[in-house]
């Protein structure tokens, strides 16, 4: 028990499911947590149920909380990403002074992230925009942790935020991202990795199921077999859980009462937005979005149930087509994780974060919601060099595609004949074709831009600009 003069190593405001196993979890690691929240009776709440787990400062106001925190003061938002965030971000500043550091561990978009950062570094307080990855266990039993924010900042809070993340192989899922938004980007990419991930395991499941007419409960442990391979991971691990799973109220498999609309709560759009502002193709990411966005129109979905389509056909092949699929399902998640890292790789070199690519596959072992077993070696592929143009021309990832792009080829040939939509598996394949030619029909598009719009094109022979006269003698000029 603390005593009334006790002041707080950290603080805690907003202590809904996430903010309090936080504070719980600082609790644990022998932190005095000052804890706070708008409704006061949450507050009370949370002592009622959680006091006795470690030393808490409980406040009623946040002038009292902050108050009870040492200097300098370090302070950790919870509370919805908007509005709410920079309101309680006004009230901490207030009462703060030069030095101290408030912590923003929601999903905050990373452009109102380095904002913040910017207007509180004027009144000398850091402000540390931070991931935090691995939901209310993760929180509680340790995350990945992705803080960004000042190099003088992460000096304080680092031991702290490595002490109660998760570890593998006793290194801390926690690193110093870089200045400004870069935590809060890096989180957002990672979040939306996890949609091109979840989709293209969803695609698995359906192509298996409509393909072979598989249960539920046979695809349960075609999943937990693929977990002691390549494929082991924490989404591959729960697939196999919620497959497994039977309704108690109707004895029938889990998965056919949930309803099938797949919601979202925007970093996949983010990610995708940043990506187009940036130049990046993450076409996983951008159709998982985008099924997600197709789900949610059932009106449009039941107007179309009527339109010809190879309903009910079976693949051939049984044990064959369960293996195609665990090889697409490798590839293409090594296309989606290459391409979210080319995102966080073009995001360093726009804002001058100088994020090491290699430190974010370490931290993502661990306490994430994508920790993989195949992490491993992106960490080993950009420790051998950290220059890669593309994780894909990595020779162990060129060699598993090389191994898995015949059945690759088969399982989205056989989910176009009997009508299986696989938008991630078919994009990936596309991006690994298009990235490896030597010439693209990008060639014809800018023929017909110049066409149209006088847009210019640029020649293989030789430098500069040029724009042919279409409409007149055709003769070519320099632009």
């Amino acid at each position: 028990m603390t005593k009334p003069m006790d002041k707080a190593d950290i603080g805690v405001t907003g202590l809904a499911t996430m903010g309090r196993n936080l504070a719980r979890n600082f609790a644990h690691h022998g932190y005095t947590v000052a804890v706070h929240n708008r409704t006061v009776s949450r507050t009370k709440e949370f002592m009622a149920e959680h006091g006795g787990e470690g030393a808490f400062l409980p406040a009623d106001s946040i002038e009292e909380f902050v108050a009870s925190l040492k200097r300098p003061r370090k302070a950790i938002i919870m509370v919805m990403a908007g509005s709410a965030t920079d309101a309680v971000i006004e009230q901490l500043a207030a009462h703060m002074e030069p030095g101290d550091m408030i912590v923003d561990g929601g999903n905050a978009h990373f452009a109102d992230t380095r904002r913040r950062e910017a207007a509180l570094r004027e009144r000398g307080i850091h402000f540390v925009g931070t991931g935090i990855s691995g939901g209310e266990e993760g929180a509680l039993r340790g995350p990945s942790i992705m803080p960004g924010g000042s190099p003088e900042a992460y000096l304080e809070l680092g031991p702290m935020l490595e002490d109660i993340a998760a570890k593998v192989d006793g290194t801390p899922c926690c690193v110093h991202v870089g200045p400004d938004g870069a935590g809060h980007f890096v989180k957002m990419v990672h979040n939306g990795i996890e949609y091109a991930d979840m989709q293209l395991i969803a695609e698995a499941y359906d192509l298996l199921r409509q393909g072979l007419g598989a249960t539920p409960a046979e695809l349960a442990e075609i999943f937990r077999e693929w977990n002691r391979g390549d494929l082991e991971s924490y989404l591959i691990e729960i697939t196999a859980e919620v497959l497994g799973h039977t309704d108690p109220a109707t004895g029938s498999p889990f998965v056919d009462i949930v309803l099938d609309r797949a919601e979202q709560k925007g970093t996949g759009r983010w990610t995708v937005q940043s990506a187009l502002d940036l130049g990046v193709p993450v076409t996983g990411i951008a159709e998982a979005v985008f099924a997600r966005a197709l789900s949610a129109h059932p009106e449009k979905r039941k107007a179309a149930a009527t339109l010809a389509g190879p309903r009910g056909g079976r693949a051939a092949g049984g044990d064959t087509l369960v293996e195609d699929v665990r090889k697409a399902l490798y590839a293409s998640k090594i296309i989606a994780y290459a391409q979210g890292f080319d995102q966080i790789a073009a995001a360093s070199r726009e804002y001058g974060w100088d994020v090491n690519l290699g430190s974010l596959a370490t931290i993502w072992r661990g306490g994430c919601i994508i920790r993989a077993r195949f992490l491993d070696r992106i960490r080993a592929a950009y420790d051998a060099d950290p220059s890669l143009p593309t994780l894909l021309v990595d020779p162990a990832f060129a060699e598993a595609l090389a191994d898995a792009q015949d059945a690759w080829r088969r399982v989205v040939s056989t989910a176009v004949t009997i009508g299986v939509p696989t938008p991630g598996f078919s994009s990936a394949l596309a991006y690994y074709d298009a990235l490896r030619r030597d010439r693209l029909p990008a060639a014809l598009i800018q023929g017909m831009r110049d066409y149209f719009g006088a847009h210019t094109y640029r020649r293989v022979d030789r430098e500069g600009a040029f724009h042919t006269d279409w409409s007149g003698d055709r003769a070519e000029r320099p632009a």
